[in-house]
């Protein structure tokens, strides 16, 4: 006698697609059980994977999914009006990320780039924030990240917190930036001290912090270009 096809209830919970993609991510995950995700539910006698597995071999593969209409899906048992169009759609968004171009990346080549590139951001804040541009090989910013911010006259950062946001984002190396909400870039005592740390961290980790620019009123000063770093 044959057996009948399991329900996503029966497998243990870590067997299931929605709990082995939270372990273990997307990529683990066979076409028919990211079908699965999709169609949330199966019928009565089947479950939304054996679902999944029927439609990929109706349409001939993944790829046929892109062809098929919403008619013909619906004429599938199990796979309704709704169903349907949350496929279709998600196969949509499928094929406009893959028409897209990343955007074009901020690339640091000097001092004067980071600060153009912070500058309306931070040149009119009240507080002082501690802000970090995260590169790649080829110094492009792939992530920016606010670590700190402070008082009127006061931003405390740990070179923890610094290194462990750039090693999240495989940095290659880091421009710091702080702003002085008084408008005169004059770099402190505690802002060449604080960036000797960083330096001192970044060596250990191997990142390299390549600058601290404190940014002013329209004007900013650049640590490594002072001989501070």
């Amino acid at each position: 006698m044959e057996q009948a096809p399991y329900m996503l209830r029966d497998l243990p919970s870590e067997e299931r697609p929605r709990e082995r993609m939270i372990k273990y991510g997307a990529g683990a995950l066979s076409h028919a059980e990211l079908l699965a995700i999709l169609l949330r539910t199966g019928t009565l006698q089947e479950s939304a994977v054996h679902v999944a597995q029927r439609l990929l071999s109706g349409v001939g593969g993944l790829r046929g999914l892109v062809d098929v209409s919403l008619d013909e899906m619906t004429k599938l048992k199990g796979i309704g009006p709704a169903k349907a169009i949350q496929l279709k759609a998600g196969i949509e968004m499928g094929q406009r990320l893959a028409k897209t171009r990343l955007p074009e990346q901020g690339t640091i080549r000097s001092p004067e780039d980071a600060a153009e590139f912070l500058m309306e951001q931070m040149r009119y804040l009240q507080k002082e924030h501690f802000v970090c541009l995260f590169l790649n090989t080829k110094n492009h910013i792939i992530a920016q990240e606010t670590l700190s911010i402070g008082s009127l006259n006061a931003s405390i950062v740990h070179p923890r917190e610094v290194f462990r946001a750039a090693i999240k984002c495989s940095s290659a190396s880091v421009v710091c930036a702080h702003n002085h909400p008084s408008g005169d870039p004059s770099p402190s005592p505690e802002d060449i001290r604080m960036t000797r740390r960083l330096c001192e961290a970044g060596e250990i980790v191997g990142i390299d912090v390549l600058d601290h620019i404190v940014i002013g009123d329209g004007k900013f000063v650049s640590l490594k270009e002072r001989g501070l770093i």
